[in-house]
């Protein structure tokens, strides 16, 4: 098993990142799942798929205010 200092928080927000683009090594994903904690992943997965909807939702605003709509 991986050592428990190397799955922090960081690691988990770049694994997930990279999931999101599709971009994640196998190598990767099977230490991430190989985890004793998953829910670290997942609560990570969740907080950056909302607030990439808040960034698309606030440059939608943007766009919209800049355009006189």
């Amino acid at each position: 098993m991986s050592d428990p200092k190397k799955n922090g928080l960081f690691k988990a927000a770049l694994s997930a990142l990279a999931a999101m683009f599709g971009v994640q090594s196998e190598r990767n994903r099977q230490e991430d799942f190989s985890s004793s904690s998953p829910l670290r992943y997942l609560l990570t997965g969740v907080l950056m798929v909302a607030l990439f909807v808040v960034g698309v939702i606030l440059l939608v605003r943007l766009a919209l205010m800049l355009a006189g709509g």
